[in-house]
């Protein structure tokens, strides 16, 4: 080579069809580098320099579901509010109150929150919040998903009686059970 520096396009997606329209894209503006995940990227850039076998071939990848929104699985609306014993979300007003109070939260919050409180109560998996919330492929760092759950517990805390959010270690996030109403 004579030196010049050549600029290396990364798409780094799940989805094939993203992957697909760069490659059509650029075709002839640069080479590109294309993988499903982050794994896989670390794998082409890390490669051993001398093999004495051909690289393995790539595996087929499935396009990424879209992201389920709250009330996907019931068949209701997502913007109907939806409620945790005295805290209700509403996505549509932007909105979600403790006891009639309004909480301040930030979007990203509110949604993750909306998620979690979406009947019925169940774990929900790093990839389908990632999803739900940012819209987009999860690829296994979950630092950003940790960060608003961090600060969306630290909101929630004060909150006598109010929700808490679980860790299911290795697999995702849960609420818990929604206290009963107490008959008197």
């Amino acid at each position: 080579m004579s030196g010049a520096e050549v600029p290396i396009v990364v798409c780094v997606s799940a989805d094939v069809a993203v992957r697909q329209r760069v490659l059509r894209r650029l075709d002839g503006v640069a080479p590109v580098v294309s993988c499903a995940d982050l794994a896989e990227l670390r794998a082409v850039l890390f490669a051993p320099t001398a093999t004495a076998s051909p690289p393995p071939a790539p595996r087929p990848v499935k396009p990424a579901e879209p992201p389920e929104a709250p009330g996907d699985a019931t068949g209701e609306s997502s913007e109907r509010p939806v409620g945790w014993g005295e805290l209700l979300v509403d996505r549509a007003g932007h909105l979600v109150t403790w006891r009639g109070e309004p909480l301040s939260l930030t979007r990203t919050e509110r949604e993750l929150l909306a998620r979690l409180v979406t009947p019925p109560i169940s774990v929900w998996s790093y990839e389908r919040l990632f999803g739900a919330v940012w819209g987009g492929a999860y690829l296994g760092d979950a630092a950003i998903l940790h960060s608003a759950v961090k600060r969306l517990r630290r909101k929630l805390r004060p909150l006598p009686g109010g929700p808490r959010v679980r860790t299911v270690r290795g697999v995702g996030y849960r609420l818990d059970a929604a206290p009963r109403a107490t008959s008197g």
